[in-house]
């Protein structure tokens, strides 16, 4: 009989959900890092694509006669 009592209490403890556990301060906490570490991440990301942008721009400085010259799509037969 009391086995039959505590299935019903172990099933509302499995249903409770993590911010039932914790206090609201720790809660706050965590949600603050969160916004945090999201923030960081998307910091990072447009910081690497600054980098990529500006090493493409002084990559395409730096090519030479023949490297412009070959991804031209000037056909020089059409102007003879």
């Amino acid at each position: 009989m009391q086995k039959r009592k505590q299935q019903p209490e172990m099933q509302n403890n499995d249903k409770m959900t993590l911010m039932d556990h914790l206090n609201a301060d720790l809660f706050a906490q965590l949600k603050a890092k969160k916004k945090e570490l999201e923030a960081e991440q998307q910091r990072k990301k447009e910081e690497e694509e600054a980098r990529k942008r500006e090493e493409k721009r002084r990559r395409e400085e730096q090519k030479t006669f023949e490297e412009l010259f070959n991804e031209s799509n000037l056909d020089w037969r059409k102007f003879k």
